[in-house]
């Protein structure tokens, strides 16, 4: 019996310390980023104390912005941890993504590797994409049975029957984060002769060939895998089964079914400094074909055995956490809501709104599922303990529990819970209210095919593979 397992970790984001002093523009940035930017080495470490304790699994993959500017230092801080790996046993295989490295003006990447100061940033050595190959090429280049020069994307076995190919999908840097002709030619060439050899084969690149949700491909496509739709019918024509990606930030399992019945899986992993930070766990069986994919998280981090766990403290750094935090801020304090918002709202516009914002968040506050369930219809629905229910729950509760899973994953209002007929109800009322006044702005957000039910079913409950932390299936 032949068996590979490995970890995978994508987006870590690694920040030198050297790289900032505590001050507003760091801590701007990290807000503007929604990364836990200053505790990446920290963040990173745990999890490699993690991977280096687990003496069954030899393999561990990164996919892609490994740090988070493409500036040399932190290069080298993050390849010092690739050799403790090493060191300790462990098989390591890397990808860059354009966080990796500075444009320069070679292509369109925009990052600039920069230190942040008491009053602003200041230019420092970075990386370019040319010189990345070469630096990495320890991890994985160097073990592989393939390698395409043009992008620097490889395979390398994990065992016998087990095949992992590594995609660089740097692109251009923006508009078009994928392979080009000839990477592409490579890349059919790889899956044929792995599935002529009856290999069980994998594959991982940053960016994703299915978007998290089916409105971020409609406002983001450039955010995709260049070329993701001719990737859907490569991996439908050579049997490969499955991709993992990151980019999104976002846990996420998604599957593609072709007019043919042919299938492949888009697993994507949370950033490793964002949310809940997570890394996968992935085990193949090449007698059987099957595969196994779990999630692994950590609690506290290094040297803090007590107090906030790392969800805690990752969690009110992005999005859905601020906006948690500000609608209670809001409605005592508008500078304390003004102050939260500073990196995702136009503070200077709205800052002479202050009454209007405390009594909007605190009619946010005192609002009840019930009267969202009245407004769309579902009230009619609701069994006598769903109504009862529904009058005492504050909304502001069923909006948390949707924030709290956006980046990871499974939304927790399965159709038998109050509160998706309260809010599918209600979106279902907004959908025949901006049809019958033709509202063009929102009808413009819904992708081809879709509605605006179907779009908020996506952040109420996982419909499609039950559960976007784990999955059994077969590579063959």
């Amino acid at each position: 019996m032949s068996k590979a397992s490995f970890y995978l970790i994508t987006d870590s984001h690694y920040v030198s310390p050297q790289n900032w002093v505590e001050a507003p523009p760091i801590n701007r940035r990290e807000g503007g980023d929604q990364i836990a930017l200053k505790a990446t080495p920290q963040i990173l470490d745990t999890f490699l104390d993690r991977i280096i304790a687990d003496t069954e699994t030899d393999t561990v993959v990164f996919t892609g912005d490994n740090v988070d500017d493409g500036d040399v230092t932190s290069h080298n801080e993050f390849r010092e941890r690739l050799e403790r790996l090493v060191a300790a046993g462990k098989k390591v295989y890397v990808t860059t993504a354009t966080h990796d490295y500075c444009g320069a003006g070679d292509d369109e990447n925009g990052f600039m590797a920069k230190r942040f100061t008491e009053t602003g940033t200041e230019p420092i050595p970075f990386m370019r994409k040319a010189d990345l190959f070469d630096f990495y090429s320890d991890y994985g280049p160097k073990q592989a049975i393939s390698v395409d020069k043009e992008s620097g994307s490889y395979v390398v076995k994990l065992c016998d029957g087990v095949r992992l190919v590594m995609i660089e999908d740097n692109g251009n840097g923006r508009s078009h984060c994928g392979l080009f002709e000839e990477g592409v030619a490579w890349l059919r060439a790889q899956l044929l002769e792995a599935r002529d050899a009856g290999d069980c084969v994998l594959l991982t690149v940053h960016h994703p060939v299915i978007a998290p949700w089916p409105v971020f491909a409609h406002v983001a496509e450039h955010e995709l895998y260049g070329g993701y739709k001719e990737m859907w019918d490569l991996m439908c024509e050579t049997g490969a089964r499955v991709v993992f990606t990151g980019h999104t930030h976002v846990q996420s399992i998604r599957r593609y079914t072709d007019d043919q019945g042919r299938w492949f899986l888009n697993i994507a992993t949370i950033a490793l400094a964002n949310a809940a930070g997570k890394m996968r766990h992935v085990t193949v069986d090449s007698d059987t074909g099957m595969c196994r994919v779990t999630s692994v998280g950590v609690g506290c981090l290094n040297g803090e055995t007590e107090g906030k766990t790392m969800y805690e403290r990752l969690y009110h750094i992005n999005f859905p956490g601020v906006v948690e935090e500000m609608i209670p801020a809001g409605a005592e304090d508008p500078d304390a809501f003004l102050e939260l918002g500073q990196c995702i709202l136009p503070v200077d516009k709205l800052s002479s709104h202050k009454l209007l914002i405390r009594k909007v968040c605190r009619k946010a506050l005192k609002m009840k599922l019930s009267t969202v369930a009245k407004f769309g219809g579902g009230w009619k629905r609701m069994t006598p303990e769903q109504k009862e229910y529904a009058k005492k729950e504050p909304l502001f509760n069923s909006v948390r529990g949707i924030l709290s899973h956006i980046y990871t994953g499974d939304a927790p209002y399965t159709p038998d819970t109050a509160e998706y007929v309260a809010l599918d109800s209600a979106v279902v009322k907004v959908a025949g209210l901006v049809d019958k006044f033709r509202i063009e702005k929102v009808k413009g957000l819904i992708p081809p095919g879709s509605s605006l039910p179907e779009m908020a079913r996506d952040f109420l409950y996982n419909n499609r593979t039950g559960s976007d932390n784990e999955i059994e299936f077969s590579l063959r």
